[in-house]
């Protein structure tokens, strides 16, 4: 790698570093778009002299599935964001590469492309195929001690001049600044989006933070739970039951999802999720929950446990609840309660998706079949429960004997 030098800078040259540093510590960090502050930084940096071709910043962030997110900004194209996930840190992407030095050794990388040797880094290799002569990769300190990375790239034919390096290496710390706040909120959201769920995550940012701040919404309510849960625990190992739930709460997730829902809470082995009412009335909210539920019984085909589903539609409260210090993000309320004993009918009876009253007066005539009236636990009376079937009956059968319409998919009596 080629040494550091520093040198000397005119007043004027001063004065642009004084005012660029003063851009990021200022409007940048208040700006909190990372998209716009490598943009402007690249940008700045270039009416500055320095022959800037290419700038990735790469930062950590605390999520699930991914183990870095960043930004890419050239002259041809608009800066956007990338993201990294977790496996790519067990491949020949990151290892031995200039990020992971980088991160890793918390020390500056610098190469000329135009003197590479043939068994340099594949990222090297392809920049330099690409007309890139020098490059440099410059750790960007969070006040937490956590190191980010940025990496600059020139096609000049004599790549970075020392003034340029100098120029960099004193923007680090304002650099640092501009995007810590950015790269901590994105983390915050991300973490609440993985616990939480994005709407819920959403109000928590905003600040919806205190006990008792609650959320009332009109919405349909879909509680879907695993059947024989207790033995499959006692005999399973803990990895295998640990993959068992993984495997369904990913597919009820995904379902959900698809159908414009919110996973509220994962409760044991259950799934507590909402569509929310919109102006077209509750029709489109219960629909859209049917066909949720008909999408993970799609799924049973690729390994999944079974399980059962109950759906019901009124007021969900749902917020910060708890002690003075100690709160969870959670749904009350009597259409809560509903759901929860309908849950328990289905596993009763032997149906696999049932409804309340409620729900089955929303859905087509033809959707739904009374199982009788039930006292529910905690609720006054007796309750019509119906069992769900769908208004569409030509799905082809997968087992040919005709069963696998949606209508017996939502039965316990298919195969499939």
């Amino acid at each position: 790698m080629v040494p550091f030098h520093r040198t000397a800078a005119s007043d004027a040259w001063r004065r642009q570093r004084e005012e660029l540093a003063a851009w990021l510590i200022g409007p940048a960090r208040l700006s909190g778009d990372a998209v716009a502050v490598t943009s402007g930084l690249a940008q700045r940096l270039t009416a500055m002299g320095v022959p800037l071709h290419r700038l990735r910043i790469g930062m950590r962030v605390d999520n699930p599935l991914l183990t870095a997110w960043g930004i890419i900004w050239t002259p041809e194209t608009a800066a956007e964001i990338f993201t990294i996930p977790h496996a790519v840190l067990d491949t020949s992407a990151y290892i031995g590469s200039p990020y992971q030095h980088v991160m890793e050794t918390q020390t500056w990388f610098r190469q000329r492309l135009d003197q590479l040797e043939p068994e340099g880094h594949t990222v090297l290799q392809e920049l330099a195929n690409a007309g890139f002569t020098d490059y440099l990769g410059v750790p960007v300190t969070f006040g937490n001690g956590i190191i980010q990375a940025a990496m600059f790239a020139t096609r000049h034919a004599s790549g970075f001049a020392e003034n340029h390096i100098t120029l960099i290496e004193d923007l680090a710390v304002p650099l640092s600044a501009a995007l810590e706040a950015i790269a901590m909120r994105r983390s915050t959201a991300s973490l609440l989006a993985t616990f939480l769920g994005e709407g819920p995550a959403a109000g928590v940012q905003a600040g919806a933070i205190r006990r008792g701040n609650i959320i009332e919404t009109e919405a349909a309510i879909l509680l879907t739970d695993m059947r024989g849960f207790t033995p499959l625990s006692l005999t399973a190992s803990p990895s295998d039951l640990l993959a068992t739930l993984g495997r369904y709460f990913e597919a009820v997730v995904d379902a959900v999802r698809a159908e414009g829902g919110d996973v509220l809470k994962f409760v044991g082995d259950g799934v507590l999720s909402i569509f929310r009412v919109s102006d077209d009335g509750c029709s489109s909210a219960c629909a859209a929950a049917v066909r949720a539920a008909s999408r993970v019984l799609a799924a049973r085909a690729e390994d999944l446990p079974p399980f059962v589903a109950a759906l019901h539609a009124g007021s969900v409260m749902y917020g910060n609840i708890g002690s003075r210090d100690r709160l969870d993000f959670t749904a009350v309320g009597p259409a809560v309660n509903m759901v929860s004993r309908l849950e328990g009918i289905a596993k009763a009876t032997g149906e696999t998706v049932v409804c309340s009253g409620t729900f089955a007066s929303a859905l087509p005539g033809t959707s739904t079949r009374t199982i009788g009236r039930f006292e529910l636990k905690g609720l006054v009376g007796e309750h019509e429960v119906f069992a769900v079937v769908a208004d569409q009956v030509d799905r082809p059968c997968s087992h040919g004997v005709g069963c696998c319409n949606i209508d017996a998919r939502l039965s316990p009596t298919c195969p499939g």
